[in-house]
């Protein structure tokens, strides 16, 4: 009877440890996200599950603002997951654009930061219609200025896109970390798994 109560608590204390390491990994290391919506696309399709560093911009205190350790600052070009200003309970992910004290200006569906042409291979344009920008931001902007703390993304599906081109900027202590790698991908209708994603570093 001592032996199997022993056998017992060995496999509670393996469960438990395990769980606690998956809490540990999943708050302050990596966290699993998948995409619902194309803004992204092609970066990122709807139905791609990918893997985000939560760590390399610096660990926060769960539930809070609170940052422990910062090791860096997200980069222009860098996609991250970040805590959607407008409704806190969602997450978005989108591309930095801007970084603190940046002048961002677009003009006719181009983007221009610090007064220069920014180079994107990666964006698609859908629509062949330019929209002015008194009628919306979309496709053309006066000069923004990033403010301090603060990022301006978009999403690469520039005419598809709810971004900060519409709701503004993201502050640096609502970002959860950089997306680096696609793990599963799939459609659920024609193709189901989409095996040619699976593996993808995220650029």
């Amino acid at each position: 009877m001592e032996k199997k109560r022993s056998l017992i608590r060995e496999y509670i204390e393996a469960i438990a440890i395990a769980i606690l390491l998956a809490l540990v990994i999943r708050t302050f290391i990596i966290q699993a996200f998948k995409i619902p919506s194309g803004s992204m696309i092609p970066t990122l399709d709807i139905g791609d599950h990918i893997l985000v560093s939560k760590f390399i911009y610096g660990i926060r205190i769960p539930y809070t603002d609170i940052k422990l350790l910062d090791f860096k600052k997200p980069n222009r070009g860098d996609i991250i997951v970040f805590i959607y200003p407008e409704d806190e309970k969602k997450d978005f992910i989108k591309r930095v654009i801007g970084v603190p004290g940046d002048k961002i200006e677009i003009k006719n569906k181009e983007v221009y930061v610090n007064g220069e042409k920014f180079t994107e291979n990666y964006i698609v344009h859908h629509d062949p219609l330019t929209k002015p920008k008194e009628y919306e931001p979309r496709d053309n902007t006066g000069s923004i200025i990033v403010p301090p703390d603060s990022l301006f993304v978009m999403g690469d599906n520039r005419d598809q896109s709810y971004d900060s081109r519409y709701w503004g900027f993201v502050k640096m202590s609502k970002v959860k970390g950089r997306a680096f790698i696609i793990y599963w991908s799939w459609d659920g209708k024609d193709t189901w798994v989409r095996w040619w994603r699976i593996g993808k570093i995220i650029r």
